[in-house]
């Protein structure tokens, strides 16, 4: 589940019920009675009657509209809150996507191996075995959990252990469509299968070319919650650490979790 803030949940709530009374509640009763009673039939300033009107709305016989009112004002201040949420996160992925793609592949290459960048050489086709192999797409999916599970990051798919360009020619001629596209779509498969479609959202695909060699760059933001891989019926939490990704057990993910997405 996502974390949720309670205290600004709270601020928007309280807000909106203060809105709700002190403004929806009063203005409401000036326009039903305007329009009953025309500017020209007072007696008295329109100051004085709206202050005559918000007074009435505390008194006995209206508390229960005022409640009305001030349950419509915390549904807004709910609406307002969800969209301050999901603004909030947009542009955090925003700024994230544009600090990564400040980045070049030879300066990320320089920097070599690190929490935040890893290397594949492929996603379907095996160097050392000159064959298709499957089990590289699980790879994939694994590291990009554990940048997901972290502070986020990229992966480069076409480059060696040392940064070396290697293409991703082999990985098309394995797929029904043998560009671009094809490979985008394969990437984001994986990620639907073994790891929730929803999290889709948390990857840019990009290619780009370097030594005449295209390489596969998936740029990868942090999630909101605990991302699980799953494999068949193996449940697994993956960790970026250091250079590498590893497999907490059932103790150091609880710990974990608990420790980066606590609740608020």
């Amino acid at each position: 589940m996502y974390s949720i803030s309670i205290k600004p949940l709270l601020k928007f709530t309280l807000l909106g019920a203060l809105i709700g009374v002190f403004i929806l509640h009063p203005f409401t009763m000036i326009i039903y009675w305007l329009e009953f009673n025309p500017p020209e039939a007072l007696n008295f300033s329109l100051l004085k009657f709206v202050l005559i009107k918000m007074a009435s709305s505390f008194s006995g016989e209206m508390l229960f509209m005022t409640f009305i009112f001030s349950g419509i004002g915390v549904c807004l201040g709910l609406l307002f809150w969800v969209y301050h949420k999901k603004l909030s996160i947009k542009e955090k992925t925003i700024n994230f996507l544009s600090s990564e793609l400040e980045r070049d592949i030879p300066s990320l290459i320089k920097t070599g191996e690190a929490e935040t960048l890893e290397f594949k050489s492929s996603a379907r086709w095996d160097f050392r075995q000159h064959k298709v192999n499957k089990a590289l797409g699980l790879v994939i999916v694994k590291t990009i959990a554990g940048f997901m599970n972290n502070k986020g990051g990229t992966l480069l798919i076409g480059l060696d252990n040392e940064g070396i360009p290697l293409g991703l020619e082999h990985d098309y001629n394995t797929l029904k469509r043998k560009n671009r596209d094809g490979y985008e779509q394969f990437i984001i498969g994986l990620i639907s299968s073994h790891l929730a479609t929803d999290l889709c959202l948390n990857i840019s695909v990009i290619f780009q070319n370097l030594e005449s060699n295209e390489i596969c760059r998936v740029i990868i933001s942090p999630s909101l919650r605990p991302v699980y891989c799953q494999d068949g019926n193996k449940i697994q939490f993956f960790l970026r650490t250091g250079g590498g990704t590893r497999e907490l057990n059932v103790k150091e993910a609880t710990e974990y979790i608990a420790h980066h997405w606590p609740k608020r």
